[in-house]
């Protein structure tokens, strides 16, 4: 993989060329695999853990900054190839690590992986180094998983519209049509596990950062119920909205990932409400005929606006079919004036960024090459573009707490959890779904087309789960997606309407743009 000339100011970066392998066999196909056929494939000894990874990184080599240049990794693990040795050999001793034997993960560069850069696509933070991996990184490393590539994200997480920082030159280029965007903040990840650069990915969430860039790169991606997967170890943007979580080509592979990460973390206060609450068997849930009985409501505040493209509410139009055929009740509509009152009201200010990060910087054991905004602020070590948003958030003095916005901000969401358990209950409604974007992929540039980020409101308003899987398909080869929306700790139910759906559907194929390597 060729680097590109900012990663040499990150010293951690040193060993992002990837590591020189072996061709894995041939008759394995590595394209859309799942962690399934991964792991049948090395029971029958047709695929060794080695051939796995040094078939990822022949791609990732041959498409990232070469070829058609998705742009989407940031460094490669200069360990992944010792790292499936030693899983091979243990393999061979006594069987798989755990579920994620083996499985090759991308990671957005906001979570600390040890001995590899976080930026959080920051040139300011170009030279931290962790001592330590982020809690959902360990616990997928403890269950077998490889971490194959740190990804590119949008500076901060910043913009769910695009990717692009001051760590890689360039936009993240969306697989599936090149002058297209990923959307962001988690754009890299999903660009990576789209082009098949690895098996699955970690992404972040604050307004609709795994779901937004999984619907435009035909992925499932899924935000827990807040509190249900730990954040520590993550750079944060908004610690009262900020979720993690998996990036899949498949619900099945997103739901595994899932199981490794859920539950309580003493170093995240957010997840006391999660004791007792992860559940043994999340894959229980994924059932083929999951809608049999289903009662789902459209969720219309979501996304109806003059600027919704045509095509896309076309494509949902057929997904509600797909759902009603596939045995579920569908209500069109579902009248909620307390929740539109809900949605009008303006709450004011709440800047909270400065707080966040500088909470979590004072964390870091000194590691961090930064201490405070004002500190990144006058480095000027980050995109042009971000500037404004730096110098606003200088602007709070307060914490949180503090701020009348930010309190108004929490009373609206308490009330607001009210008001759709309300409407819920009285309907007998399982889930809500809409469009996870109201638009298409935007070219890249284009500051003018309607972006149709959506998804920014209920899931992050109220703390409830969210899951994006594909439906379909606008101007012949852009992606579009579908949110399955629930009650706090709902989990299971959207695992397995979405997996239902999934399997009834198949929307989900490559990019034509990295096709199987010979």
């Amino acid at each position: 993989m060729r680097r590109a000339s900012l990663l040499l100011l990150a010293p951690a970066m040193l060993g992002a060329q990837a590591p020189a392998a072996p061709r894995a066999p041939a008759s394995f196909v590595i394209e859309e695999t799942t962690i399934a056929d991964v792991h049948a494939a090395m029971r029958a000894g047709t695929l060794t853990c080695r051939d796995l990874v040094s078939r990822y990184l022949r791609r990732i080599d041959a498409f990232d900054k070469n070829g058609p240049g998705v742009n989407a990794i940031v460094v490669v693990a200069p360990d992944a190839l010792t790292v499936a040795d030693s899983l091979d050999a243990r393999m061979r001793a006594g069987g798989p690590v755990g579920p994620l034997h083996c499985v090759p993960v991308i990671v957005k560069d906001n979570f600390e992986t040890k001995g590899l850069a976080t930026t959080a696509g920051s040139l300011s933070m170009a030279a931290f180094v962790p001592d330590r991996d982020a809690f959902q990184v360990r616990r997928v490393r403890a269950a077998g998983a490889i971490v194959l590539a740190k990804s590119n994200m949008a500076e901060f997480a910043f913009t769910p519209f695009e990717t692009v920082s001051s760590i890689l030159p360039g936009y993240t280029r969306n697989p599936y049509a090149l002058d297209r965007v990923t959307a962001g903040s988690s754009g890299g990840t999903a660009a990576a596990v789209a082009a098949n650069f690895g098996e699955v990915g970690l992404g972040t969430d604050t307004g609709n950062s795994i779901r937004g860039p999984s619907s435009h790169q035909a992925l499932v991606g899924i935000r827990s119920t807040m509190g249900l997967t730990s954040r520590a170890g993550v750079v944060p943007l908004n610690f009262a909205a900020d979720v993690a979580g998996p990036m899949a080509r498949t619900v099945a592979d997103a739901v595994a990932v899932f199981q490794a990460i859920a539950g309580h973390d003493p170093d995240d206060p957010a997840t006391e409400a999660a004791r007792g609450r992860a559940i043994p068997s999340y894959a229980a849930s994924l059932v083929a005929d999951g809608l049999r009985g289903a009662r789902i409501a459209v969720l219309r505040p979501a996304y109806e606006r003059p600027s919704a493209d045509d095509e896309v509410l076309a494509v949902f139009g057929r997904a509600v079919a797909d759902l009603r055929r596939a045995g579920a009740t569908v209500l069109d509509s579902l009248p909620m004036p307390a929740v539109d009152s809900l949605l009008r009201v303006s709450t004011g200010e709440c800047n909270r960024f400065r707080y966040d990060l500088e909470t979590y910087l004072a964390g870091t054991s000194g590691r961090a090459p930064v201490k405070t905004l004002d500190e990144i602020v006058r480095s000027r070590r980050f995109h042009p573009t971000i500037q404004t948003r730096l110098e606003y958030a200088q602007r709070a003095t307060v914490p949180p707490d503090s701020q009348p916005g930010c309190q108004a901000g929490e009373r609206r969401r308490a009330a607001l959890r009210v008001a759709l358990q309300r409407a819920m209950d009285a309907a007998r409604i399982d889930a809500f779904v809409y469009p996870t974007w109201s638009n298409p992929p935007r070219l890249i540039g284009d500051l003018n087309t309607p972006a149709g980020d959506n998804s920014q409101v209920f899931s992050p308003l109220t703390g409830w789960p969210a899951v994006q899987v594909p439906m379909g398909w606008t101007r012949g080869t852009l992606p579009a997606g579908m949110t399955f929306f629930g009650r706090a700790w709902s989990e299971p139910t959207l695992f397995k309407l979405a997996y239902a759906y999934e399997q009834a559907t198949r929307h989900r194929r490559p990019p034509s743009s990295t096709p199987p390597l010979r």
